[in-house]
């Protein structure tokens, strides 16, 4: 079973940044398109942003888009989402998961077989 693992959330200021890191135990890492996810208290889980098996194809929430940036190394396992220019509004805790199937859309936490334990996120105004 696919292990996800994520780390880098804290407490900070409105217009700072932050690295979130999620480690995968996938042998075949590369095979999978890794996702984004928030969630506040109270709030249904929201997608974030996503990157395909091949790295070639990048998707944003608009909410986040021009201010955070999805990435990932093949080398170590490892998905990382770059969040800069932080708002209240992103406060939330931060989901990686991965997915298989092609077919199934990139958007919908539904289409994701994997997750990890969650980050949580604090932005004070």
């Amino acid at each position: 079973q696919v292990q996800l693992v994520e780390s880098g959330g804290g407490l900070v200021q409105a217009g700072d940044s932050l690295r979130l890191s999620c480690g995968a135990s996938a042998r075949t890492f590369r095979l999978y398109t890794m996702g984004w996810f928030r969630q506040a208290p109270g709030k249904e889980r929201e997608f974030v942003a996503a990157t395909t098996w091949s790295g070639g194809l990048i998707f944003y929430a608009d909410s986040v888009k021009g201010r955070f940036t999805i990435s990932r190394d093949y080398v170590k396992n490892t998905v990382y989402l770059q969040m800069n220019t932080l708002k209240p509004e992103d406060t939330a805790v931060y989901y990686c998961a991965a997915k298989r199937d092609y077919s199934t859309s990139y958007y919908s936490s539904d289409s994701y077989d994997y997750w990890g334990q969650g980050t949580q996120v604090t932005v004070s105004s």
